[in-house]
């Protein structure tokens, strides 16, 4: 049998590695997290688009270097260029 006292939740291990919620080294973890997560949603739909960077980039009046970065989660893009790019992919975003 299995003793599962042993495992750890996904949040003790982020409390671990990177403090509690709300610490300046787990706030930096998350927003590279969401910045990771957006650029996976823009890359898969434009490669189902069968659209490369350029013309994405193109198309949204950006460097394809700039998109590039986006995908791998390595800029933190503002919104409004979120919005151009995932408009660009025809993707319809809802604010709450």
């Amino acid at each position: 049998m299995i003793d599962v006292t042993k495992f750890k939740t996904a949040d003790q291990l982020f409390d671990e590695k990177y403090g509690a919620p709300g610490t300046p080294a787990r706030e930096e973890m998350h927003a590279k997290a969401m910045a990771w997560y957006y650029g996976e949603i823009l890359r898969d739909r434009r490669k189902a688009l069968k659209m490369t960077q350029q013309q994405l980039a193109d198309k949204v009046n950006v460097p394809r270097s700039y998109i590039s970065k986006i995908e791998r989660g390595e800029n933190d893009m503002q919104l409004s260029s979120f919005l151009r790019i995932a408009g660009a992919l025809g993707l319809n975003l809802q604010l709450q």
